[in-house]
């Protein structure tokens, strides 16, 4: 979970649109960028989407 996308796992601009899109298709939800304005880590995703999805 403390895993950083971008240092540790690489991830570049493109591959953060990718998991973005691949997350909307996911939880069928649309995901505005300032939710991902502050993500950092994989727990960071996985709170974002967490409230996306318990947010109803």
């Amino acid at each position: 979970p403390e895993s950083k996308l971008f240092e540790e796992l690489e991830l570049d601009s493109i591959d953060a649109i990718d998991l973005v899109v691949k997350l909307q298709k996911t939880i069928g939800k649309k995901i505005m960028p300032e939710d991902f304005k502050n993500v950092r880590t994989v727990q960071d995703v996985v709170d974002v989407v967490y409230k996306l999805v318990n947010n109803n």
